[in-house]
């Protein structure tokens, strides 16, 4: 079963959508006996790192999350949920992360030319072959939406991509592969990822 983690934050009904278009069973849930079943999880997330981080913790949650991560269950991160795997991020000041992947998460720069949030399609060059990213082809395009970008201090990168400055747009240890994009909104290739991740044994 594939839970999707509902904290009170997130895009979680096009998450889910997005998995039954793949042809994938997802259950949405926020209930902790649920995600300690589940085989698969998916962390979205959508705001503030402070308050995602809060919910997940108040609500129970940031622990069975961390536990089904150390048993080795196939683990997806997509915008946020891909950040919160971080030790730190500055957004509003410092806070902790689940701590899962050494590392923090940055604020893009201020630019003239760079529009902050970075929103629309933009490419991912592949610098790992993670088993999720097996049917994409290099440089295929996805959707971004965020302000914040992951600075990882271990060797995690999947995929960077250019905005400004080049940044790790995705992430692949054992068994954990999250992304800044959001696949669910990126056609084709996002349900491939979907589909790939839904295939994991």
């Amino acid at each position: 079963m594939i839970a999707v983690v509902d904290y009170g934050m997130g895009n979680l009904r096009s998450v889910q959508k997005g998995f039954e278009k793949a042809g994938c069973d997802a259950l949405v849930s926020g209930e902790v006996k649920s995600i300690e079943k589940a085989s698969k999880i998916v962390l979205p997330g959508v705001g503030a790192f402070r308050d995602c981080m809060r919910n997940l913790e108040e609500r129970g949650l940031a622990e069975p999350v961390i536990r089904h991560i150390e048993k080795g269950k196939p683990f997806l991160g997509i915008c946020l949920g891909l950040q919160l795997l971080f030790e730190e991020s500055e957004e509003f000041g410092a806070h902790k992360g689940l701590g899962v992947i050494k590392g923090k998460v940055k604020r893009f720069p201020q630019r003239e030319h760079l529009k902050v949030p970075h929103m629309g399609w933009n490419s991912v060059n592949k610098v790992k072959e993670a088993p999720l990213l097996a049917n994409i082809k290099n440089e295929s395009y996805f959707y971004f939406v965020h302000s914040y970008y992951i600075l990882p201090e271990e060797d995690v990168a999947a995929t960077t991509t250019d905005y400004g400055l080049e940044f790790v747009s995705s992430i692949w240890k054992d068994n954990i592969f999250a992304c800044q994009f959001h696949p669910e909104k990126s056609q084709s290739d996002g349900l491939n990822i979907l589909k790939a991740f839904g295939e994991l044994n």
